[in-house]
């Protein structure tokens, strides 16, 4: 199925949107799945970013709205680049499952096997993945400590972890916490277990391998020399307009620690996120049975079920079966991939100025996903 993109301006708020449209006959759902699609979008017609719905890998709606730059107002395309903020995570956790099934590492493994003098015993690799370990923020103790006109890197964050030694926030298994110290720490495991370091090993053994040619973990010198970045964007009400994210002093952290490697980092375009999305079902980096166990709750100490598994929110639709999920939050940045696993519908949102609205429209989406 061939789509001819095809771009059109609008007098809403002079907002620019490039449409894909399908070259064969589409049924009436489809139809009326746009329908509804666009009258979402014009309710919130300073919304800046792409959406791509795909069912069984096929995209049946395709748009990109607003601007990679409100200030030149040079529109986003459909391979616009895009922060991926937390998203990023799946991929982090990706790298631990590829090692499992190699041998190199075991879930189970204590983690002070891989890094050694950290302060908190008893985690294990499992509990940094499903966000179970108690670990302290290493972010804060950072923004503390860190002197902030140098970068900070993975080693430079546990060197101070160690030195400072925050109090664990929870006994490791007792608790779900979302931790970005976990993912942090995700990485250095898988650099001493592969011997690779954690950026060339995701290019070499994931992007590549699933030929996404516009992803990577970039640097900010390499993202300003991109010419279709979609920078991120927070709305001014004293302006009236929107402004880069990197001019506001909560985007600094993200240049002090901006040598970090697991948490966050990656950017991408949706199309090759669907990429991404299709070599989950093709044993193209791991098994079937390794993405089970991935997309299987933790079980807390006291017997009960966690919401997460490794790198991905879980939940159940009673129409469409089991649902994997995970969002992404940056300075100027929202982010989303649902992955309906069961029905095999997909789910990607990419947007770069942090509209108020995605949440509510978020739902709406779902709700017409599900019907």
């Amino acid at each position: 199925m061939k789509f001819l993109v095809h771009c059109f301006f609008t007098s809403l708020s002079c907002l620019t949107v490039f449409f894909v449209s399908c070259s064969r006959p589409r049924t009436g759902s489809s139809v009326q799945l746009e329908a509804q699609l666009n009258s979402l979008f014009a309710s919130a017609p300073d919304f800046s970013g792409v959406v791509l719905i795909a069912d069984k890998g096929k995209p049946v709606y395709q748009k990109a709205f607003g601007y990679k730059s409100f200030d030149t107002k040079e529109p986003i395309t459909l391979s616009s680049i895009f922060e991926l903020a937390s998203v990023s995570k799946q991929f982090t956790a990706m790298t631990i499952m590829m090692l499992n099934e190699q041998g190199k590492l075991h879930y189970d493994d204590l983690i002070e096997k891989y890094i050694p003098g950290l302060p908190y015993p008893g985690i294990t690799i499992r509990h940094l993945l499903n966000h179970t370990s108690g670990l302290p923020d290493y972010q804060a103790v950072m923004d503390e400590h860190w002197d902030k006109s140098k970068v900070a890197n993975n080693g430079d964050n546990i060197t101070y972890l160690i030195q400072y030694h925050p109090p664990r926030l929870f006994e490791p298994g007792e608790k779900y916490t979302y931790s970005n110290t976990g993912y942090m720490l995700l990485a250095s495991i898988a650099e001493k277990a592969s011997g690779q370091d954690f950026v060339e090993f995701c290019r070499e053994r994931i992007f590549k391998t699933v030929n996404m040619t516009q992803t990577d973990i970039r640097t900010g010198e390499d993202k300003r020399k991109l010419a279709n970045m979609a920078w991120g964007h927070m709305y001014v009400p004293e302006k009236k307009r929107y402004v880069r994210a990197d001019s506001f002093p909560q985007f600094d952290y993200s240049i002090w620690l901006g040598n970090r490697k697991g948490p966050g980092r990656v950017s991408s375009t949706a199309g090759d996120l669907l990429k991404w999305d299709r070599a989950l079902y093709a044993n193209r980096l791991v098994s079937q049975q390794t993405l089970t166990d991935a997309f299987t709750p933790a079980k807390l100490n006291d017997g009960t079920l966690s919401p997460y598994g490794f790198g991905w929110n879980l939940r159940q639709s009673d129409k469409l079966g089991k649902i994997v999920w995970h969002d992404g939050d940056n300075p100027g940045y929202k982010t989303q991939i649902i992955r309906y696993i069961n029905a095999d519908k997909t789910v990607i949102i990419l947007c770069n100025n942090a509209h108020e609205k995605l949440p509510s429209m978020l739902k709406t989406i779902e709700a017409l996903i599900e019907e």
